[in-house]
């Protein structure tokens, strides 16, 4: 079957991140994590404690590279990529907990060493919609005179019933406030969102892709709920186990959210990767690759393409 959808070399129907950079700059971008030194405001106390139910404490995706040199992390970890993408682009991602979760002068001593770097050609902050206030923003804004500058946005759900369980500590109005403060600069928005959540049913699931779909954002990751050990979802999985998404449910799911998402935004993740020494359920979610091929397959066998049933009216 031909694949009806414009934006891809490699049969796939949705916009993926590889063709996003290869058709922009002729090379394949590759993200290099850092660890920085932030914390989260529902965390610290400043909206709650405790965290995220889901969240194992932040994102760290190479705990034995954790210099505290931020640039030597960074030489560190990029060694890694380059064996496997030698003549890639790197950006910079500010992955873990709330990456503008300080002073703005803090914050303009972490960022600068990378804005100054001419190696690095962008830069991924990874936050919370109420850690972006006017300051910053403007901040930010001004970087993107140097290089691109992208805003990643854990929003997880529309629904505030699943944020309010998931301990979020902010509602959707809260996320679409810092859209509305975002949408007029020229920083590059992704907004990251989970499947499964246990009070979730799929067409709620849909209801948040047809919603974020309309936004203008330029980027989404979806991510299928992890339960970990050492979190608090973790604990109440482990006294009282309840139903989680099958793969197939998911994938389903997946095909079908892709679908109503408007053409031109690009898909960065389908499914996110669990420490296996931590997870706890779902063990499907460790096969990666099988999972995007399933997704791949099913889009194919339902006929769908990123796009198809996308309408901007609400």
């Amino acid at each position: 079957m031909n694949n009806p959808f414009k934006y891809s070399f490699d049969n796939k129907r949705y916009l993926t991140w590889n063709y996003y950079g290869k058709s922009n700059f002729s090379q394949k971008i590759y993200k290099v994590p850092l660890d920085g030194p932030f914390s989260c405001p529902n965390r610290d106390g400043t909206v709650a404690k405790g965290g995220c139910s889901f969240c194992l404490g932040g994102s760290n995706a190479f705990p034995a590279l954790n210099d505290r040199d931020l640039m030597k992390q960074y030489q560190q970890r990029k060694e890694i990529f380059l064996r496997k993408w030698p003549d890639g682009i790197p950006y910079v991602y500010f992955q873990s907990f709330s990456s503008t979760h300080a002073p703005l002068k803090e914050l303009k001593k972490i960022y600068q060493p990378f804005i100054d770097n001419p190696e690095i050609k962008g830069i991924v902050i990874s936050t919370r919609s109420d850690c972006l206030d006017e300051e910053k923003i403007s901040y930010l804004n001004s970087l993107t005179a140097i290089k691109p500058i992208w805003i990643e946005l854990g929003l997880q759900s529309i629904h505030d019933r699943t944020l309010r369980e998931m301990n979020r500590g902010h509602s959707y109005q809260n996320f679409l406030q810092a859209i509305d403060r975002l949408k007029n600069t020229n920083l590059k928005i992704s907004v990251h969102l989970i499947n499964g959540w246990p009070s979730e049913t799929a067409e709620m699931m849909l209801e948040t892709a047809k919603e974020v779909g309309r936004l203008p954002i330029h980027a989404v990751k979806f991510h299928m709920l992890h339960i970990c050990k050492n979190t608090l979802l973790g604990e109440q999985y482990l006294k009282k186990p309840f139903e989680l998404l099958s793969k197939e449910q998911y994938v389903t799911i997946v095909a079908n959210q892709l679908s109503y998402l408007r053409e031109d935004i690009i898909i960065e993740r389908l499914t996110g990767d669990g420490l296996k020494e931590f997870l706890l359920a779902p063990d499907w979610t460790l096969k990666k690759v099988s999972v995007i091929n399933d997704i791949d397959k099913k889009m194919v066998e339902l006929d769908l393409y990123q796009g198809k049933n996308y309408c901007d009216r609400r």
